[in-house]
């Protein structure tokens, strides 16, 4: 057996016949021509990508510059609409004085505007309407807006005159501030940076600046939720005014007011509706001798007001409010700014998001 196994050990040790190979076949070189035809195709593929990516880069450009013209046009167009718009608000004030009386939310001014079709609005005046070949596309402008009688509200430059601060407007803050359920320490914080920001300018001193906005009365110290709960009922104007009891919401006259409470506040609103106040004394004959009704603090009329108005152009929104003043028959626009003020909901001294 060991025999065998040696054998085939050795049989399979053995070398196998190489069997012949076919002859390697040398590679025959491309012809000239052949080459030539590889070297147009891949040029002229470079040239379509390239021609390809310079006309993309073209139309980029162009539709850019188109987009900057569209978008700018409508700004321009828009900023128009919104002084015309103003300029509708001031004549409906003007009008308003000339007819005379109290100022009520009885009045065409305190109507809003809800959102039309600028179009249909303009040939709803009797507007003569613009050509059709007129550059100016208004089919799709909408405008919306609303003016505001800021002397519903307790104003806080009432607080301090020539720097010292007035008892009978401190006493009005006080009572809103315990209606509101307001710490009484953030009045006193709030009066003691009024009076510093009508110190004398000095080198050394820190004073605050006088914010521009109640929405900016964090500069002088007051909490954010303190700043929330005050701008529906207070106002920073530039001068001294009384509360206009025909616009003022109830918690104005309940702290407007010496000795009303919030049902006397109530039935003011609700007698108001029905007729508005045409002097003080009716007033006082509705709330009787216990309410201190003053001359210098109280009034039915009105001489500052907040103009805002929304114009929606296609797909742009175009915000605008703006204050104005009346002195008889003149009415003129203190300031302007851009944003989005929403319309105030319910009457004109009603509760609002954004107070000037």
């Amino acid at each position: 057996m060991s025999a065998r196994k040696s054998m085939s050990a050795r049989k399979s040790q053995a070398p196998r016949p190489m069997l012949p190979q076919p002859p390697m076949r040398a590679k025959r070189p491309a012809p000239p021509r052949a080459r030539q035809r590889g070297a147009a195709l891949l040029a002229a593929m470079l040239t379509v990508t390239l021609v390809a990516t310079l006309a993309a880069t073209a139309l980029w450009q162009q539709w850019r510059a188109v987009e900057v013209e569209t978008a700018e046009r409508a700004r321009v167009q828009a900023a128009w609409i919104m002084l015309g718009a103003l300029d509708w608000s001031r004549l409906i004030l003007r009008q308003d004085a000339l007819a005379g009386g109290a100022d009520h939310l009885g009045e065409p001014w305190a109507m809003p505007l809800q959102e039309a079709r600028l179009s249909s609005f303009l040939a709803g005046e009797g507007n003569a309407a613009p050509p059709e070949d007129a550059s100016t596309d208004l089919s799709d402008a909408f405008l919306s807006g609303q003016i505001i009688d800021l002397q519903g509200r307790l104003n806080l430059t009432n607080l301090v005159l020539g720097g010292k601060v007035q008892d009978a407007a401190l006493h009005q803050f006080e009572r809103l501030f315990a209606n509101l359920g307001l710490p009484a320490s953030e009045l006193d914080l709030l009066v003691q940076a009024l009076l510093q920001t009508q110190a004398p300018a000095s080198a050394e001193s820190d004073a605050p600046l006088l914010p521009p906005s109640v929405a900016q009365l964090g500069w002088l110290g007051l909490s954010p939720a303190t700043v929330a709960a005050l701008a529906p009922y207070v106002v920073l104007l530039p001068l001294q005014t009384p509360v206009n009891l025909n616009t003022a919401p109830a918690e104005v006259l309940q702290a407007a007011i010496e000795g009303a409470d919030r049902a006397d506040a109530q039935r003011l609103v609700q007698a108001r509706a029905g007729r508005h106040f045409s002097n003080l004394n009716e007033v006082r004959d509705r709330l009787g001798p216990k309410a201190v009704v003053s001359d210098s603090l109280h009034s039915v009329a009105s001489a500052f007001f907040e103009a805002r108005g929304q114009l929606r152009l296609g797909e742009i929104v175009v915000g605008q409010r703006s204050l104005l003043y009346r002195q008889g028959v003149n009415v003129r626009t203190l300031w302007s700014e851009r944003g989005a003020f929403p319309l105030v909901a319910g009457s004109a001294g009603a509760p609002d998001t954004v107070s000037p």
